[in-house]
């Protein structure tokens, strides 16, 4: 018998531990909200009650995020108390070992990954951050899951409600061997207020509703639905101390490169745009044109020597270009859309991000920057692909420095700005 975890557990998660014997069983709902240490408790027993010849799993959107929200969790002792130190493994590797038994980690990134399960027989399967798996790992997934008394065993924050899991399964639970538990910030007894508090300040729209509030909703109107040209634009600067370019790369669409900047008020600010469109100019430029050019800009603003310039990771080329040129620390921007819109949604909801008015191909794009509604009709969240190339350079720039200013949304001068 494994002994209870030492966080205190609310009754919701106590409850999908005992029920969780169906086929699928599937906990989703708000980030926080209690819903892994439940799951995890759950795939501890289940583990414990496993045939010797059952084949264990868990699915992740990759490795390293197994490793960080399953592998990680399990190993501490803080939230499963001595049964911790049974759970073994070594970062990298494609296995672990959970109370004894060899646990196989399998990273489903594309629709690829589902080629990794076919041969295979499982008795018991873990998957981290469903939605996230393309729908296809996840049904040859059930065919693997084929011996009796199978379980697959699941955690996921909501989505879009076309999303594949909520039409294919969570609402023809009824109809399926299928139990899902809703989570909600309040079911976790361990969170302190002001700790929630913290949290609801980093996600702010879509997000608040799916992260907070644990709601399906559709991605539908203006991605930046919180920009506010009175707030947020403005024509004088404070003192910079520190500056970032981000950098959208183009030869026959736009290319952008924006310079943001700390101010010595604690917010951020577009400092400043660069733009050629070729088609506007009738005239293509080179890789050795735009990084002579990009380094005339930087020099004209007095900032030759930005701490970091974040580039389009598809753009290769001309990531050699600037090496070869002598760049300063030129580095592949974070390039996950919705994460990077995320934090800039964030940033601006949070008034801590500030634009000056002098750049205005970005001013002209983010207005128009809306969710594609043909996507979000399949259950897919993705920006409208047009006119966002001055939107993407700052998606780059500021997603690409979250850690240098995060901790900036708690300061009580933004808290109070962005409360008015």
């Amino acid at each position: 018998m494994l002994d209870a975890p030492t966080l205190p557990l609310s009754r919701k998660q106590l409850r999908s531990v005992a029920q969780a014997s169906a086929r699928i069983n599937i906990w989703h709902g708000a980030v926080r909200s209690g819903k892994t240490i439940a799951s995890l408790l759950a795939f501890l027993l289940a583990v414990a009650e496993a045939p010797p010849s059952g084949l264990i799993v868990i699915i992740g959107r990759s490795l390293q995020t197994i490793e960080r929200n399953v592998v990680e969790p399990l190993t501490d002792t803080s939230l499963f108390g001595p049964v911790a130190a049974q759970v073994r493994h070594t970062r990298g590797a494609t296995t672990a070992t959970v109370l004894g038994r060899t646990v196989h980690l399998i990273g489903a990134a594309d629709s690829r990954a589902e080629g990794r399960l076919r041969g295979l027989t499982a008795y018991l399967a873990y998957v981290d951050e469903a939605t996230l798996l393309p729908e296809a790992m996840w049904t040859q997934l059930l065919a693997r899951l084929s011996v009796p008394g199978a379980r697959l065993l699941a955690t996921t924050n909501p989505d879009s409600p076309a999303h594949w899991l909520r039409v294919g399964y969570l609402d023809r639970a009824a109809e399926l061997d299928l139990r899902a538990w809703h989570f909600k910030l309040a079911d976790n007894p361990s969170l302190t207020a002001a700790y929630v508090t913290s949290l609801a300040a980093e996600f702010v729209g879509l997000w608040r509703r799916r992260m907070i509030d644990g709601a399906w909703v559709i991605a539908e109107g203006a991605v930046f639905d919180m920009y506010d040209e009175q707030q947020h634009v403005v024509d004088t600067l404070p003192t910079i101390t520190r500056h970032w370019v981000g950098l959208d790369y183009g030869t026959t669409n736009p290319f952008a490169a924006l310079l943001l900047g700390l101010g010595d008020d604690g917010r951020l600010y577009v400092v400043a745009e660069w733009r050629h469109d070729s088609r506007k100019a009738r005239r293509q430029m080179t890789d050795a044109q735009y990084s002579a050019a990009l380094r005339g800009w930087l020099t004209g603003l007095g900032i030759p020597d930005p701490e970091w310039t974040f580039l389009d990771p598809s753009a290769a080329s001309f990531l050699a270009q600037l090496w070869e040129d002598g760049h300063p620390g030129v580095t592949r921007a974070k390039n996950d859309v919705l994460d990077g819109i995320r934090s800039t949604s964030t940033a601006l909801a949070a008034g801590l991000l500030r634009i000056h008015r002098s750049c205005t191909g970005l001013l002209a794009e983010l207005p128009d920057y809306v969710w594609d509604a043909a996507a979000a009709a399949a259950g897919v969240d993705q920006p409208l692909k047009r006119n966002d190339h001055s939107v993407d350079a700052l998606r780059y720039v500021v997603h690409s420095t979250a850690a240098e200013w995060r901790h900036l949304l708690h300061r009580q001068g933004v808290s109070a700005d962005a409360a008015a």
